[in-house]
Parts: C-alpha cells; sequence; structure tokens
C-alpha cells in the first residue's frame, strides 16, 4: 500500500486512481490532493470542532453514511473529544493538520459537518459564528438566496456585525455572521431566529423562517435552526457527495450581488480562486488568542518586551530561538514557532548536551513571534526581570508534536540535534536528548530521498524586498514537480505525491543526461504558447511539449542538500546543468524586487518568486522565506452600460458593462462590479445619466443575464480595469474598477496583450 509523509505524517493511501465521481471522473486520489492543498484555508474554520463525516466510499452514484464517532482503526495522532449525549457517548474527531484532512480524503470523507461552536478544554464552549442556511423552495433558484442573503448582510451591519457568504455546492447559499461576543449554542439559535422571524416580516413573499416544507413552495427558507448546539452545517471548503464534485465554497458580496450569474463552483474552480486571492473568510475564524496569557502578565508601558495587540497569525512553523535568561534563577528558555506564537519551556539547566541526562522544562505561556529576535534587560519587579540575551537560533522540523510529547530536529549554530519534550505532569516536563540521532531528513551522505513535497512560499510583495538578502526568480505558470533519477529510471511526482511520469513523455530527456546520476530536482512543468511564455491552459490540454524548469536541486549522488544554502544549492544546479544540456535552469533576474517584478510584468509572466540566500529547503512547508507574488494585469476599456445593484446599491449602479472598440463597433468584454467607492459610484451616475440611450452599444447580443435591468448609454467614457487574465470567451477574468481615463478617447482604447 502506497505512503506518503504529509505534515510530518506518514499515511497509509489506497485506491486512489477509485473514480468517486462518475460523471467527471474525479477519483479519491484528487480529492486527497484538494483537501491537502485547500487546507491552510479550510483549516481555521474547522479546528476545535466535532466533525461528522459523510461518506461515499463506493462513491456518488452509491449509498452514503454519516460517521460520528472515530473509527478504532483512525491514527493515534487524530485527536478526540468525548461529548454526552442523552442516548450515548460519542468520540469525535478534530482536525487541526493537512494530514488529518489528508487523512478524512482516504477515507472517501467527501463532506465535512461541524458546529458552530468550538471545545472549551473537553466542554461545549461557546458559539463563535451563527449561520444562515438560505435553502430554496420549489420555484425559487439560487439567484433569488443571494437577493436574501444580500438582506441578511444588511440587516446584521445594522447592529455591526460583518456577514460572510458561502455558496453551498448543493441548492443554496450559507450565510456566516463572526460573533464579536460570548453567546451560549443556545443563545446564538435564538438571535438567528430573530434575524430570520424580522426578515421575514419585511420579505413575505420571498422569505419563510417556517420549517414546514408546505409553506416553502415560492420561497427562500432562512433556516436558523443549524445554530442549535445539537446541529452542524457543511464546513466552509468541503466538498459535497453530488453528481458533480462541488464545493461549499466562500464568495465575494460582488458576486452575491450579479445574482443572475451566480453559479455553485467545482473543486477545481475553488482550489484556483484560492491560489490567486487567498481565503475569502480568512477574518470570519480568527482563532483563538493565544496570546491572551502572555499579554495579561505584561505591562508594554513597563517593558521593553513586544507586546502585539493583534491575534497572532500562523507562519512557516519552523523557527526556534533558545535565550539565555539572568531572572531570579538562571535559566534557558527554549522557544519553538507553533501556530503563529512561540510555544516556550524554561529549562533550568540548559538543553541536555547527551542522552544520559534528562532536564527539567517548565511549559510556559505562548510568546509572540517578535521574541525570536528579542534580547534586553526586562526591568526587576515585572514578570521574568533581568537579562535576556539570545544563546542560539535557527530552524526546526518537526517529527511529532502531541499535547504531552514533542519531538524536534534543532538545527542552530550550537544545537543540532534530535530532542524531545515530555509532559510528566501539569507544566513540568523533561527535555531528552534523543540517542538515535539520524536526522528526520537526510543530510550528508544518504540513500535518495523519496516521496519529498516541494517547498512552498508565502503570497507576499516581493517589490519590497532587497538584493541584499532575497534573490528573484520568476514564477512560472504551470505544474510543481520533484523529479526523481536513480538505477537510470525516472520518476515525476507532482506536488500532492502523485506519480505522474506517463504525463510528460518529452522529459525523457533528463534520464538520458542523467542516467548515471542520483538526483532530486524541483521544479516547474510549462507549456509554452506561440509568444514564448507558459500556458496553463495549453498544460491542461496534454503535456507531450511540456518543458521543465529545475530551480532547485535536493539531493545529489549520496549527498542530501536540504540543509545547504538556497546560494549553495544554486551553485551545484548551475554545475549541474552545464554537464546535462537537458536540465534548463532559468537565470535569476538582476536588480531589487521592484524591478524583477516590472520584468516580469513585461514578459508577461505569472509573477516573481523572492527566495532568502541564506535559505533551507522544508519539504512540505510554506515558508515565510520565500515569498511569491502575482501581477495583476490592467486594461482601458469603454463604458457601453450599467446594471442596478442588490441590496445597499439597489438605488444606482452595481456593475459596468464594458467594451473595447474593433473595427468600427464596440466589442464587449464583461461586467466590472468591483473596486468601487461609493463617491465614485455616485459621480460615475451623474456623469452617465446625460448619455443614456435605448439600444445597446456593442456588437454583439449580451447574455440574457448580462442584459437584464440595463441601462445602455454612449459609449464615450474610458476608465481602466485591473484583471486576472483573458478567459477563452475573450471577456476579462476578475475585473476590479481602478476609475476613470479622461485622458482617453474611445479610439485610443486597444486591447493590451
Amino acid at each position: 500500500m502506497p505512503t506518503r509523509t504529509i505534515d510530518g505524517r506518514r499515511l497509509e493511501l489506497s485506491n486512489l486512481d477509485k473514480v468517486l465521481y462518475p460523471s467527471t471522473g474525479t477519483t479519491k486520489g484528487e480529492v486527497i490532493d484538494y483537501y491537502t492543498a485547500i487546507a491552510p484555508a479550510m483549516l481555521p474554520h474547522i479546528e476545535g470542532r466535532p466533525v461528522t463525516r459523510k461518506r461515499w466510499p463506493n462513491g456518488v452514484d452509491h449509498t452514503a453514511f454519516f460517521e460520528k464517532n472515530l473509527v478504532k482503526y483512525a491514527p493515534d495522532w487524530v485527536e478526540r473529544k468525548v461529548i454526552h449525549h442523552k442516548e450515548r457517548v460519542i468520540e469525535y474527531p478534530v482536525f487541526d493538520s493537512v494530514a488529518g484532512l489528508a487523512w478524512l480524503g482516504q477515507q472517501a470523507a467527501l463532506e465535512i459537518h461541524v458546529p458552530q461552536w468550538r471545545f472549551d478544554g473537553d466542554e461545549i464552549g461557546p458559539a463563535t459564528r451563527l449561520v444562515f442556511d438560505l435553502d430554496p423552495g420549489e420555484g425559487v433558484d439560487l439567484a433569488d438566496c443571494a437577493r436574501v442573503a444580500v438582506a441578511v448582510r444588511d440587516m446584521v451591519a445594522e447592529v455591526g456585525l460583518t456577514a460572510f457568504p458561502v455558496t453551498s455546492g448543493s441548492k443554496g447559499i450559507h450565510v456566516y455572521v463572526p460573533l464579536d461576543r460570548k453567546l451560549t449554542p443556545g443563545g446564538a439559535s435564538t438571535v438567528a431566529k430573530q434575524v430570520a422571524g424580522n426578515l421575514e416580516k419585511l420579505y413575505p413573499k420571498l422569505v419563510t423562517s417556517n420549517m414546514s416544507k408546505a409553506v416553502r413552495v415560492g420561497k427562500v427558507f432562512l433556516d436558523w435552526s443549524q445554530n442549535n448546539p445539537a446541529k452542524t452545517t457543511i464546513a466552509p471548503y468541503s466538498m459535497r457527495g453530488r453528481d458533480q464534485p462541488m464545493v461549499a465554497a466562500p464568495r465575494t458580496w460582488a458576486e452575491i450581488e450579479d445574482a443572475e450569474s451566480l453559479q455553485h463552483l467545482r473543486f477545481d474552480e475553488v482550489l484556483r480562486r484560492y491560489e490567486a486571492d487567498g481565503d475569502l473568510l480568512a477574518d470570519l475564524d480568527p482563532g483563538a488568542d493565544s496570546l491572551e496569557k502572555y499579554r495579561s502578565m505584561r505591562d508594554p508601558a513597563k517593558t521593553p518586551e513586544p507586546v502585539p495587540s493583534a491575534r497572532p497569525k500562523p507562519g512557516a512553523g519552523n523557527a526556534f530561538v533558545i535565550q539565555e535568561h539572568h531572572a531570579r534563577r538562571l535559566h534557558w528558555d527554549v522557544r519553538l514557532e507553533r501556530d503563529g506564537v512561540l510555544a516556550s519551556w524554561a529549562v533550568p539547566r540548559g538543553v541536555p548536551t547527551t542522552s544520559s541526562e534528562n532536564r527539567l522544562a517548565v511549559h510556559t505561556e505562548d510568546h509572540p513571534m517578535e521574541y525570536l529576535t528579542f534580547h534586553g534587560s526586562i526591568p526587576k519587579g515585572e514578570y521574568g526581570g533581568g537579562e535576556m540575551t539570545i544563546w542560539d537560533t535557527g530552524t526546526y522540523e518537526t517529527e511529532k508534536w502531541r499535547d504531552s510529547e514533542v519531538i524536534v530536529w534543532l538545527h542552530g549554530e550550537r544545537v543540532d540535534g534530535r530532542f524531545a519534550l515530555i509532559q510528566t505532569k501539569g507544566d513540568q516536563w523533561l527535555m531528552h536528548r534523543m540517542k538515535d540521532q539520524s536526522p528526520i531528513v537526510p543530510a550528508g551522505k544518504s540513500d535518495l530521498p523519496r516521496d519529498l513535497a516541494p517547498m512552498l512560499a508565502t503570497q507576499g510583495n516581493a517589490a519590497e524586498l532587497s538584493s541584499d538578502e532575497w534573490v528573484f526568480e520568476a514564477k512560472w505558470d504551470g505544474y510543481r514537480l520533484i523529479v526523481e533519477i536513480a538505477g537510470g529510471e525516472m520518476k515525476l511526482r507532482s506536488r500532492a505525491g502523485n506519480t505522474v511520469t506517463d504525463r510528460y513523455p518529452g522529459l525523457e530527456s533528463l534520464v538520458a543526461d542523467l542516467g548515471d546520476h542520483e538526483v532530486v530536482l524541483d521544479g516547474e512543468v510549462v507549456v509554452y504558447d506561440e509568444k514564448g511564455i507558459p500556458n496553463f491552459g495549453l498544460l491542461q490540454q496534454g503535456g507531450a511539449k511540456a518543458e521543465f524548469l529545475a530551480f532547485d536541486v535536493l539531493y545529489l549522488d549520496g549527498t542530501a542538500l536540504l540543509r545547504k544554502k538556497y546560494t549553495d544549492r544554486r551553485r551545484v544546479l548551475e554545475a549541474l546543468a552545464a554537464m546535462a544540456p537537458s536540465i534548463v535552469v532559468p537565470p535569476l533576474l538582476d536588480g531589487t524586487g521592484a524591478e524583477a517584478m516590472e520584468h516580469s510584468r513585461k514578459q508577461g509572466w505569472e509573477g516573481v518568486v523572492a527566495k532568502r540566500k541564506d535559505s533551507v529547503y522544508l519539504p512540505g512547508k510554506r515558508s515565510g522565506a520565500w515569498v511569491k507574488s502575482k501581477n495583476w494585469r490592467t486594461q482601458e476599456v469603454v463604458i457601453g452600460g450599467w446594471r442596478r445593484g442588490q441590496g445597499g446599491r439597489s438605488s444606482g449602479i452595481g456593475s459596468l458593462l464594458v467594451g473595447i472598440p474593433e473595427g468600427d463597433g464596440l466589442r464587449y468584454v464583461g461586467r466590472v462590479g468591483t473596486g468601487f467607492t461609493e463617491k465614485a459610484l455616485d459621480a460615475l451616475a451623474a456623469t452617465l445619466k446625460p448619455m443614456e440611450r435605448k439600444t445597446s452599444p456593442f456588437d454583439e447580443v449580451l447574455p440574457a443575464a448580462e442584459r437584464k435591468d440595463a441601462v445602455w448609454v454612449t459609449p464615450k467614457l474610458v476608465g481602466e480595469v485591473r484583471f486576472g487574465e483573458w478567459t477563452g470567451t475573450q471577456r476579462l477574468r476578475h475585473p476590479a474598477w481602478r476609475g476613470l481615463r479622461d485622458d482617453k478617447r474611445p479610439e485610443d482604447v486597444v486591447r493590451e496583450d
């Protein structure tokens, strides 16, 4: 049975080619890949909550079943929480890791359901959010649900709350509202019921809050009952067990307001949106504030220690610091980055140097990330008063992280080894240097490492980085590949760990050049268009013309290079390419990050990846030592009409209908509904009013959804939009308004490639 290492966990996977969605041919392997890739966005919305699973082990065309109790054969690292129901006791799983979601995919648990509350210790805690399930009755469609969703948003806004929409992937829409106050789970249900009742009174012909199916015909059922502590809702980003592999997909309010065009999204569409725009629900579930205790013990006016006011956000997860602390008693503070904070232990006698002794380690409160570089004098009388210096710092790898046991590899200037931290009682732990000092990741002379997952970059602004500490590479519009060559054979592995060697026959030339070597390369497989620019659409059509662009070497002829600096690995890669013509190593971009971004824009590339010169390679980890920046395109357009908005925009412009002059006419290129300020909308409405006309200025007849309620105008005004790319039908993808260009005439506007 094949295995895969995910987030430090070894998983046994089976039947990856088994089709779970017959209508699309979507396999279990693709489901696992999706949950693995979407995990950073999904986990904050399910962590700390009991998970009920709906499983389709034989595919969605067969019978499914709900599962609450955790199966006995579940991995021991899956967290368990017990709830005493009236009739029975259930042991629920709680998931907080990428590996956990991958295991759910292996179980064909397509749907993940959670309540609106989190555990508080081992007890049911307060609700952290409200959810409204907008379920269309007979004769009602998704567009009607969207109109009700806007009404929910506007009503909760009146009491200072923010709403987040999610198309359910089934029939309707879910509207989530984060709570800024503590409510019992029963109290949350009461508040939601009141909102639903008020909306029913305001829109009696469209909304019902009555659960009776007899009254739902022609209306949207605004289901408030899922806030009951015993109820669960499909989790954001969960797949659905429907004919198509749809997803409970977070949406923008602009999409919801454009009700007639709204559709449910498939898993591949959701993943592309997440990679481009991040988590649209990032402010819904900020997570527990693990620095609350730290702040309560310190007065920022009296201590030089960092006391950040913001909640912590997850980072690369691989940094450590050891500080020598001359407080009332001398000790050493060992701090490991975890979930956006530094998990901390005070070790009175310092880090053990041999495996023959255990050192007492007292588990203390989590510290902020700023403590990685803190040193100075804490005033006498303040908590921890005394002199603090940095004794060692570096990176670490996790072998095991449980509530009572942590095993890590520390890589610093003074400490380099495998250590265990083991809880004995309460906050009393032991720190132990392990006898077996075989590294988790091969270092030095070793066997060729198999199944390495690629290191990932964090989203950021490369334009702000200098060339002193960073190098800059092009971000390629293709698929990430790990290439393993040994014994004259080659294996190509996708980012998710799937073997895809047969998909790219053109890469066999790598074996011809490197057949006498053992090597592991990291890079991107691309297909170029006629202009020499990588084109993701062409790559999806087939891999016969694919080329491999190598940008890292992880292993070569018995030597693992993972712990080497990027600059050292780059030198090895370039030397290897010099003797193997089939290895294409794209050159680094000269100058600063801003210059690299400008160059990438001129070349039409997807963007830039910045890498710290001293960064080591962390397989499967998303690291702040690598930063990716994507390019946005801009286009001048001519306004040919507008459509009325929904909700708060119902009295004015909701979106603009725009085009580009072509010949003697105006070719329609899309609708722009985001990027406006209220002031800009009011000004546009006043400017366009005298230009209104009865007929469309566009050459083609627009789709019914586009021309519904449209107000046509004489095409005199030029504006500029920002957008992602051109669609296959030559429409602007995700356009956002930048402003009018009164320095341009319509005849000056051309498509900018």
